[in-house]
């Protein structure tokens, strides 16, 4: 899975309004770029960040630019576009990258669901062996010394969610809470406690009661060539590679 457009680099003047943010581009002219991410961002917006932003193709809309990667620290990058996720889980489990959730032949999205009125990421079901799988998706782009840590601002819908699979496994299908790792510097994910313990607590109990949590972190970094030490270039990849462990 790549990016629809070529990226543009340029430096994050700031993000205000929760879904904008000015951007200096290497010409010097400076644009206001959509900020498609509802959370706090936390980390994810240093001063004077290398950032990379994608054309919208579209004359109508009003702001003509989007926000998809940031230069948290020196060689470290993270995708702060949370709208790319699905898609990256989705495209991971149709060409059967996901192990766990390889084999099911129909994989539908925003399917309602559940006592609470959701709409759950991924629905797969036509398995010849396994039960149907509800999928839910969550990006994680919070990282602290290589550990990524989720949700980066209290959720109550996060907790909606996490009820929701409950039933569903309590129903006798798979309730499955993917996270999909959308920074290069994390090596693990855990819970962010710190946070919002109330979500930490519910996602331990929703483990103890078989909802499945993974983790699978995207390849978002190009390798360094000559010269580059300390630099970091975005491959323009969106690819799921690698699983990383959930730590409770």
């Amino acid at each position: 899975m790549k990016f629809p457009d070529d990226l543009i680099e340029g430096r994050l003047v700031r993000r205000y309004k929760r879904f904008m943010a000015d951007v200096l581009l290497a010409d010097g002219s400076e644009i206001t770029a959509h900020c498609p991410n509802t959370g706090s961002m936390r980390g994810c917006q240093p001063d004077q960040a290398r950032v990379w932003l994608t054309p919208a193709n579209n004359p109508k809309r009003k702001l003509q630019y989007t926000w998809e990667l940031v230069e948290t620290a020196p060689g470290e990058l993270a995708c702060i576009n949370t709208g790319r996720a699905n898609g990256q889980v989705r495209a991971a489990i149709g060409d059967g990258r996901i192990p766990a959730l390889a084999g099911y032949p129909q994989i539908k999205a925003e399917v309602r669901y559940g006592a609470e009125k959701s709409r759950i990421d991924l629905w797969l079901s036509g398995h010849a062996h396994c039960r149907d799988a509800w999928v839910e998706v969550k990006n994680v782009t919070l990282s602290e010394n290589g550990v990524g840590y989720f949700p980066d601002a209290v959720t109550e819908r996060g907790q909606k969610h996490l009820r929701e699979l409950m039933a569903q496994v309590a129903a006798g299908d798979r309730g499955v809470l993917l996270f999909c790792v959308n920074h290069t510097g994390i090596a693990e994910v855990r819970p962010a406690d710190f946070i919002d313990p109330a979500y930490g607590q519910l996602l331990r109990t929703a483990a103890s009661a078989g909802v499945e949590l993974m983790a699978w972190q995207a390849d978002l970094a190009a390798a360094a060539e000559p010269g580059e030490e300390g630099m970091v270039r975005p491959s323009g990849h969106l690819t799921l590679v690698r699983e990383l462990p959930v730590i409770l």
